[in-house]
């Protein structure tokens, strides 16, 4: 079909060219209309002859594209793998891939979905992250570790001792973190363990009080400031002040408590010995929240690293020991950067990426009744469509549409209707994809997530890309020559 030109743009806005099939052009020209309006640029859509636009690949494009002349820019769907260059040979003009779901069209654009502002991913906070219980650990154990809490973000790996005794292997420990390329810190109260780890190159001791203060010049490196009695402060002044006329480097934590054992007043300590002391770093220990709540991670860990950010708490430590807590490095790095950008711009934390939107999604974009009318009405082929939209599961055939909760039912329906019109026999490998896309469309309707047939389940940062194994399989064996007449049905599973 003849690209359709549509509604002019200001004088001199870029025109954009958009090439789909015939089963998205209706979503493609809803999407399309009000962007333009928004970002003040001039378009023009091509259907070409095939259903699903999925299927196209760059050469079969080039071959029936027609570009009008005044086109700038063409955009082909996101499905469309491959060099693009046959394509921008024809069309004369450079050539973008877009979005593989057109609801998040405005990504193109700097919409709410782009990722980063410009400048973005700058922060201040230091992540230290702990290795506990490392007396109990084999050398390969804690060097394991401490290469992924490195790979994770962390800039400090602490050795982590237990009290009670004298470690025999910390030196061995701090040098082999070391030889990682990671700098090391080591978390003891015990003057025996903490020379060693020094001597081995621990740049950072946690901690110090009444208890070991008059070590502490010795060691010739940061320490970490801590009271003898939290909930009073007690000792934390006589502490900063000896460290502090013996030229000890230090950061002061007031300890953080968990829920229910003065969680609230230990957040207001740390202002307040922020006040006392403007000019002294800060740390705080995060993991004694996370570990101790159980509740997932992430959102707890963005709160108080932007209570950090707004205090001027420059340095946490976490640990990511039990199950709910198992990226909370990762997490850790991600909130430093949101909640810098926030303070820094003056701006709420929000539409940055979505990196650290894990459980739920970022946006509801399920398809509308009248979407999924549309599609049952458009689909020609013997492949069927998923969805979830009002709560249920939807599969669409021809002169089908089975929707239910639950995704028995709908594979029920499906055998039932097999020898109806519209109906047809599975073989053992559609029925296996049936049932792995319905039950991700299950785990979506619980949650309340976006499904799309053939797309991971977003799961912010720890998202794993899929391979759509059946649209590759329908590429592999698409005639290379097809005419456009034979070209009606295409697949969608």
């Amino acid at each position: 079909m003849p690209a359709e030109p549509l509604p002019a743009a200001p004088p001199g806005a870029e025109h954009l060219h958009f090439v789909t099939g015939r089963l998205a052009e209706r979503a493609l020209r809803r999407a399309v209309a009000p962007l333009a309006e928004e970002q003040g640029f001039a378009y023009s859509i091509d259907v070409l002859p095939i259903t699903v636009a999925a299927l196209m690949t760059p050469a079969w494009i080039a071959k029936r594209i027609m570009a009008p002349a005044q086109a700038d820019r063409v955009v082909v769907p996101g499905y469309c793998h491959g060099d693009l260059g046959a394509i921008e040979s024809a069309a004369g003009v450079p050539v973008t891939r877009g979005p593989r779901d057109l609801r998040r069209l405005g990504e193109l654009f700097g919409g709410k979905h782009q990722a980063e502002p410009a400048g973005y991913g700058r922060h201040d906070i230091q992540i230290i992250a702990e290795v506990n219980h490392c007396p109990r650990l084999s050398l390969d154990e804690i060097t394991t570790r401490a290469e992924r809490l490195k790979a994770d973000g962390a800039d400090v790996v602490d050795i982590g001792c237990d009290p009670g005794g004298v470690w025999g292997g910390v030196a061995d420990a701090v040098r082999a973190v070391k030889d990682l390329g990671v700098r090391a810190s080591v978390d003891s109260l015990n003057p025996q363990e903490i020379a060693p780890a020094v001597a081995a190159g621990a740049e950072l001791v946690l901690s110090v009080n009444s208890t070991n203060r008059d070590a502490a010049p010795d060691w010739g490196c940061e320490v970490i400031a801590i009271p003898d009695d939290p909930k009073s402060l007690a000792g934390l002044d006589a502490t900063v002040d000896q460290l502090a006329k013996a030229g000890v480097p230090l950061r002061i934590d007031p300890i953080l408590e968990p829920i229910g054992f003065g969680f609230a007043e230990s957040l207001c300590r740390y202002r307040d010995v922020s006040r006392r002391y403007p000019d002294a770093e800060m740390m705080m220990g995060i993991g004694n929240l996370t570990e101790m709540t159980e509740v997932d991670s992430a959102g707890v860990n963005a709160l108080l690293l932007a209570f950090c950010q707004e205090v001027g708490v420059r340095s946490v430590l976490t640990t990511q020991v039990i199950p709910w807590a198992q990226s909370a490095v990762r997490e850790c790095d991600l909130a430093r950067r949101l909640v810098y950008h926030a303070v820094a711009e003056a701006t709420p934390p929000k539409h940055l990426g979505g990196e650290l939107v894990m459980l739920r999604d970022r946006a509801d974009t399920e398809p509308t009744p009248a979407d999924l009318s549309e599609l049952a009405a458009s689909i020609r082929d013997h492949n069927y469509r998923l969805a979830v939209a009002g709560g249920e599961l939807h599969l669409l055939g021809p002169q089908m549409h089975l929707h239910s909760k639950d995704p028995f039912l709908i594979c029920q329906g499906l055998l039932d209707r097999a020898g109806e019109p519209g109906g047809r026999q599975l073989d053992a490998s559609h029925a296996f994809y049936l049932g792995y896309e319905l039950a991700k469309a299950a785990t979506a309707r619980t949650l309340g997530k976006q499904y799309e047939q053939d797309e991971p389940l977003d799961w912010g940062f720890l998202t794993e890309a899929e391979e759509s194994h059946f649209l590759k399989k329908k590429r592999r064996t698409m005639p290379p020559a097809i005419e456009p007449a034979d070209n009606e049905s295409g697949a969608s599973d």
